[in-house]
């Protein structure tokens, strides 16, 4: 799948294996793990596979995006952009759950 980035910071959490952008070392690995997992995923469906990911829609005003967790704390923030033939992901923010 396509990935953007609303964050250049999490582009380069991605990219750059020394940057941590104040998260700690596990939610670092979490989130390059998903990042991997959603680049090399067909479309979004095949998120709901990933039990521990707690992939879901979250509610009210922010219906329009989606949460995968990370750990019990922290969650990561997406939104699924409607693009032919492929949707487009765009990874909004890193959330503290609690």
């Amino acid at each position: 799948m396509e990935i953007i980035f609303r964050d250049k910071d999490l582009d380069r959490l991605e990219i750059d294996a020394k940057f941590t952008g104040g998260f700690s070392r596990e939610i670092v690995k979490a989130y390059r793990k998903r990042i991997w997992a959603i680049r090399n995923a067909t479309d979004e469906r095949d998120f709901y596979g990933f039990n521990s990911w707690h992939y879901e829609k979250l509610g009210g005003d922010r219906s329009h995006q989606r949460s995968i967790m990370l750990n019990k704390q922290w969650r990561l923030i997406v939104e699924i952009i409607k693009t032919n033939p492929i949707n487009t992901i765009e990874i909004m923010k890193i959330e503290d759950y609690h």
